[in-house]
C-alpha cells in the first residue's frame, strides 16, 4: 500500500494562495510558519510576511498574525496581534486543500471583521452580490456559507477556539519558541 506523503511539519514554512470562485489566483503569502497539523487543522504564523496580489503588487504583514484553516469549514480565521489587542479577519472560503505548491482555497469575498473591543462588522456584501452573479455561485454554494457565517458569529460570541485569548497566548508563544531556535 502506497504511503501518503507527508505534510509539512512544526516550523516548516508554507505558501498560502487563494483563488477566486472562476479558478484565478487572488493573493498569496509567503513563508507562513506551521505551527500545528492535524487531519482536520492547519494553525500557522504569518509575520513580516510577504503578500502578492493578484495585479502583482507587494507587501509585507506588519505585525504577527496566527492564520487558522479547517478541512471542514467555510472560512479561515487571521488573527492579528496589534499592540492595541488582537483583531480577526475571518475569510468566507472553501475549506483548504495541501498539496507540494501551497496550502489553497477559493476565497468566497465575503469577510468577518472583530476588533479588539468585540465589535463585529460583515464586510464586502456587495462583492460577493456582484461575484455571486458574475460566475454563478450555485444555491448550494450560497446556503453553505451562509450556514457558516452563523457558525463563525456563534465561535466569536463564545470565544471559542482563535478567538479565545488563551489560545492567541499559547500559539503566539509557540511561534516565538520555534522563531527562537530557527
Amino acid at each position: 500500500m502506497a504511503r501518503e506523503a507527508k505534510g509539512p511539519k512544526e516550523g516548516d514554512f508554507i505558501t498560502i494562495k487563494s483563488y477566486k470562485h472562476d479558478g484565478s489566483l487572488h493573493r498569496t503569502w509567503r513563508d507562513t510558519m506551521v505551527l500545528k497539523t492535524s487531519e482536520n487543522v492547519l494553525i500557522g504564523c504569518n509575520d513580516h510576511t510577504l503578500v502578492t496580489e493578484d495585479d502583482g503588487r507587494r507587501w509585507v504583514t506588519r505585525e504577527p498574525a496566527i492564520v487558522y484553516f479547517h478541512k471542514h469549514y467555510w472560512f479561515n480565521i487571521v488573527a492579528m496581534i496589534r499592540d492595541n489587542g488582537v483583531s480577526y479577519y475571518c475569510n468566507l472560503a472553501t475549506p483548504y486543500v495541501l498539496d507540494k505548491e501551497a496550502l489553497k482555497y477559493i476565497d468566497y469575498d465575503l469577510d468577518v471583521k472583530v476588533f479588539p473591543d468585540g465589535e463585529r462588522r460583515l464586510l464586502d456584501v456587495d462583492e460577493y452580490e456582484e461575484h455571486g452573479a458574475q460566475w454563478h455561485y450555485s444555491a448550494d454554494t450560497d446556503r453553505i456559507l451562509k450556514a457558516n457565517v452563523k457558525v463563525l458569529v456563534d465561535w466569536i460570541k463564545h470565544k471559542k477556539g482563535p478567538f479565545s485569548k488563551e489560545y492567541i497566548d499559547i500559539w503566539y508563544s509557540r511561534y516565538q519558541e520555534l522563531s527562537r531556535r530557527q
